[in-house]
């Protein structure tokens, strides 16, 4: 039996012991690396290309969107699974067309980690029974969350928004110019028919997408 090597990515270090504990307990899985941020993710993939990347989606700094696009962008073979609080049925399909092969909650059983990290590594994709449901739901009633009508790059700037970023800090961490975090700011709102970030911030907890 061939040894999956795994990199945590989590910004939680307390979290990140936990999932390491938990993951010895499987003998054909070895945790190799961790990273508190997407950009610690970069790198440390870089260096050590481990077999599966378990990840986070809501970090300091880039966050788990951009570092899957960014992953894939540099390595098209890369095999990341998103281990999120987020448990609506908007962010699974945008992670997994950004190049992720698996999404879990963190709300799932321990065991389930262990096997979707398998999964991936096996080539196959995992997504978490529940969201798979509420996706599989929200197809067949045709209902469509209003956030659906961004697109990507629209969505992660909605999303940091949302969660009280600035334009310049937006601008900084996904290296675009502050012209066109504005561009996207103003198109988000038309889109959303929103007069202004906090009411931003208000779509995304009516619709489930912020954790805290």
């Amino acid at each position: 039996m061939s040894t999956i090597t795994v990199m945590l990515v989590d910004d939680h270090a307390v979290v990140r012991m936990g999932f390491k504990l938990l993951l010895q307990e499987a003998v054909d899985i070895e945790v190799v690396a961790e990273a508190a941020t997407g950009e610690e993710a970069l790198k440390r993939y870089a260096e050590l290309k481990p077999d599966v990347v378990v990840m986070d989606i809501s970090m300091p700094g880039m966050g788990g969107m951009e570092a899957v696009t960014r992953l894939v962008a540099r390595d098209p073979q890369v095999k990341v699974l998103i281990l999120s609080a987020h448990e609506d049925s908007i962010h699974p399909p945008r992670l997994l067309k950004a190049g992720a092969v698996g999404y879990l909650s963190k709300r799932s059983a321990p065991e389930e980690l262990i096997h979707a990290i398998q999964q991936v590594a096996a080539g196959k994709i995992f997504l978490d029974a529940t969201l798979a449901q509420a996706m599989a739901v929200d197809a067949l009633t045709g209902l469509q969350n209003p956030v659906e009508i961004l697109s990507d790059r629209e969505f992660e700037i909605f999303m940091m928004l949302a969660k009280g970023h600035s334009v310049a800090r937006i601008a900084t961490t996904l290296f675009l110019s502050p012209r066109t975090v504005g561009t996207h700011l103003y198109n988000i709102k038309q889109k959303l028919k929103a007069a202004n970030s906090a009411e931003l911030t208000l779509i995304a907890l009516h619709n489930g997408l912020l954790n805290h």
